[in-house]
């Protein structure tokens, strides 16, 4: 029998940005899988089986956490992450096999949404050309939902686009206009014109939230040292921020 997976994604970090539809799926599973990607980020995990805790009404599922392959970060960009996720899908095909039972259904639980800035579906999309499972995908609150709302800000000028993008191509290419930064872990916005208006935040939902606005030029080296600073307390940061250019500066 098929093996069935959910895919749900959890929210930024607050517990209550789980849906409704995420409260289902998660009373439907027997085996979630987890990432262990070491003691430093222990609570990524932990946060995890909060959301289940609070969430299952009949307790009786179970945790299998799988060992995260070592990502090669040196040469060619997009070969060292099609190799990482070759890796990520080779770990997961194993543990479905030998966790999951024919017709039982297991989990993995995507912090923030499944479709931005996740590897999940394209792992589980190589998994089931070697493992019989079929998937669905509970949508979440995305980072940049629960940035613009810390911040009481719209996303988007009135009429105008909005670019998602990383850190690395803001150094590459520039600000041609508002754009949303993620993956960013070298300050990329110190690159901008002073000028820029810059809504920054991290650990978006949690205990350990932390929230800045202004312009580069008045913020940005700021920005710079409190995330340093929060990244060597914690051992891990993940953070999101929200790009304008100055006005005639698009």
């Amino acid at each position: 029998m098929t093996r069935r997976i959910h895919v749900i994604g959890i929210g930024a970090g607050d517990p209550d940005h789980v849906t409704a539809q995420a409260v289902t799926a998660l009373n439907d599973t027997q085996v979630f899988f987890a990432m262990d990607k070491g003691s430093a980020k222990d609570d990524l995990v932990a946060l995890r089986r909060h959301v289940c805790r609070r969430f299952i009404r009949e307790p009786g599922y179970r945790f299998v956490e799988l060992p995260d392959p070592p990502r090669d970060r040196g040469g060619n960009y997009r070969q060292s992450v099609a190799d990482w996720h070759a890796a990520r899908a080779r770990v997961w095909a194993d543990a479905i096999e030998t966790e999951l039972s024919d017709g039982a259904t297991g989990a993995f639980l995507a912090w923030g949404d499944p479709s931005l800035y996740d590897s999940t579906l394209r792992i589980l999309d190589a998994v089931a050309k070697h493992v019989d499972i079929d998937y669905d995908v509970i949508p979440g609150i995305t980072a940049i939902q629960a940035l613009t709302a810390r911040h009481r800000i719209p996303l988007n000028d009135v009429g105008e686009p909005v670019l998602i993008t990383s850190g690395r191509q803001l150094r590459d290419h520039g600000l041609t206009g508002s754009a949303v930064v993620m993956l960013d872990a070298g300050c990329s916005f110190l690159t901008c014109p002073p000028a820029t208006r810059i809504w920054w935040g991290a650990y978006l939902g949690t205990p350990d939230e932390l929230l800045m606005s202004g312009t580069v030029g008045d913020i940005g080296s700021r920005i710079a040292r409190l995330r340093a600073d929060a990244r060597a307390r914690h051992g891990w940061i993940m953070d999101t921020y929200l790009l304008r250019p100055a006005a005639g500066h698009a």
